[in-house]
């Protein structure tokens, strides 16, 4: 018995993997923001947080999209934000 399909193809092919869930995003409005520094210090303090897979800063608009593998964990991320010396004011609508 062959492995091979009429079309020429090895049906013994490995199938590709089921895509990776999104993770779910949210968007919260942060304060206190005035440079790149900020950026860049919110995006690394964020992204350490467990469960969190990516981070994006927007500083002009105040608002930081936290991306994580299920429901954020919205007192945590603020207290995070907090004591980096920002002020996590609630989910941007």
């Amino acid at each position: 018995m062959s492995c091979c399909t009429p079309d020429g193809s090895c049906s013994t092919t490995a199938t590709p993997a089921t895509a990776a869930v999104e993770g779910v995003t949210t968007v919260y409005a942060v304060a206190g923001m005035t440079c790149g520094h900020c950026e860049a210090t919110l995006t690394r303090e964020i992204g350490a947080v467990d469960g969190v897979r990516s981070v994006e800063v927007d500083r002009a608009a105040g608002r930081v999209s936290v991306t994580t593998d299920g429901e954020p964990d919205d007192a945590l991320l603020a207290k995070v934000v907090d004591e980096a010396g920002y002020e996590l004011t609630g989910r941007a609508s």
